[in-house]
């Protein structure tokens, strides 16, 4: 196919597809699927290798939030029945965090719920973030705690702050749709601010939330243009009790698509496999490898993800291996200029269940307190091909926050 030829050569040139070359890669047939996957993983390989980088995810403080994104189990009016909890003390976020980089993960992930962090929130996370990197030398942590105000990148940064995360979620035409108490201008800004105080700039989109094929090119022109060093590609969990809970939209095949699409447009940035995975891409999930070089692991924000050891059988089977954490995730060309080198919706989030990695990223069996990963017994029968599925969203119940082990 003429056009995946051209989107190689562009990719490998780190030179962008024009806007209805993006369009056309969605647009591609099921049975131009595997070509297209094909295609976009020669553009992977380039910049990454068989190289996946492994994120954990820590929630500080869950439900409760302000704002109003549709999309969010933790938003204004919720009837999600999800874990709701204020600021974890630095020592049980740094226990949490361990059982991340016990299984493998290079990066922890900070969250918390609310528009945005006060100073008192700036210090308690700071305060985190030395707890943890006292306890596991060499992790990188990214902090993802809302819209920023002056001066905020700046004191995480100098609290030890790697990265700092906040999506655009999608389109700006279509932004006040899924949102009301913020604009797409706050997202852009605070995803500035933390590239002027010298973090590495996280940002990503959600698809599935109804948007159309123009809508997913806007957004990830969107994100190119900012230039952050890692985009994280969620696909919309519909929780009951939030206004989406019915936008049951998405395909494996789609979702393929998708993450093809923003690896030609971003061929060299680290493109992150996140939030709602399991639930749309299913079997299909291995092939998302060959398109995405980081992964979020075991538990999200306020919902279960598959069981880490599981996602360590997957690298491992799809012939990939775990970037150790003496390995630089970007490119040469990107890991400069991005200081450290650093390369979440229930936003994407991360949390391996209980396994470490050896050197090299083989994985070793889980610890014998583990719980299983077994299908909810309520779990419908499978999907007719080609066909969305519906009512697999299972509320996180475990980790951080609670008193049972995390998925970890």
């Amino acid at each position: 196919m003429e056009l995946l030829t051209t989107l190689v050569d562009k990719g490998l040139r780190r030179e962008p597809p024009t806007r209805d070359e993006a369009l056309a890669v969605l647009a591609t047939s099921d049975d131009d699927l595997l070509d297209v996957v094909a295609a976009a993983g020669r553009v992977r390989r380039q910049w990454f290798g068989r190289r996946v980088k492994l994120n954990y995810l820590v929630n500080l403080k869950s439900g409760l939030c302000p704002e109003d994104c549709s999309y969010c189990s933790q938003r204004l009016g919720s009837k999600a029945e999800i874990l709701k909890y204020t600021w974890l003390k630095p020592e049980e976020a740094a226990a949490a965090a361990g059982a991340g980089v016990a299984g493998g993960a290079k990066r922890v992930c900070l969250v918390a719920s609310g528009r945005g962090p006060t100073d008192r929130d700036v210090d308690r996370v700071s305060d985190t973030i030395a707890a943890i990197k006292e306890r596991n030398e060499g992790v990188e942590v990214c902090a993802c705690l809302g819209l920023l105000s002056d001066g905020q990148a700046e004191r995480l940064r100098a609290a030890g702050a790697d990265a700092y995360n906040h999506n655009l979620n999608t389109s700006e035409a279509t932004y006040q749709d899924i949102c009301t108490t913020h604009d797409f201008s706050d997202r852009v800004s605070t995803v500035r601010q933390a590239q002027g105080a010298g973090l590495s700039a996280c940002s990503g989109l959600i698809a599935g939330m109804g948007e159309s094929d123009e809508d997913l090119v806007d957004v990830v022109f969107a994100l190119r243009e900012l230039d952050p060093d890692s985009v994280p590609v969620n696909f919309l969990i519909p929780f009951e009790g939030t206004p989406l809970a019915e936008e049951w939209n998405l395909t494996p095949q789609r979702a393929l698509r998708i993450l093809a699409m923003v690896r030609f447009v971003c061929p060299d940035v680290e493109v992150r496999l996140a939030g709602g995975r399991e639930v749309h891409l299913r079997s299909l999930q291995p092939l998302a490898l060959h398109l995405a070089n980081s992964v979020f692991l075991g538990d999200y924000l306020t919902s279960e993800g598959q069981a880490g050891q599981a996602d360590l059988d997957m690298i491992a089977d799809a012939g990939f291996e775990v970037e150790g954490s003496d390995t630089v995730t970007l490119p040469e060309h990107r890991a400069g200029a991005a200081g450290a080198g650093c390369g979440g919706q229930d936003g994407g989030g991360c949390a391996p269940r209980g396994e470490t990695a050896e050197e090299g990223g083989a994985p070793v069996p889980e610890r014998a307190d583990a719980a299983p990963a077994t299908a909810p017994a309520d779990a419908p029968a499978a999907a007719p091909a080609g066909a969305p599925r519906t009512g697999l969203v299972a509320v996180r119940r475990r980790g951080a926050g609670t008193d049972l082990p995390p998925n970890a």
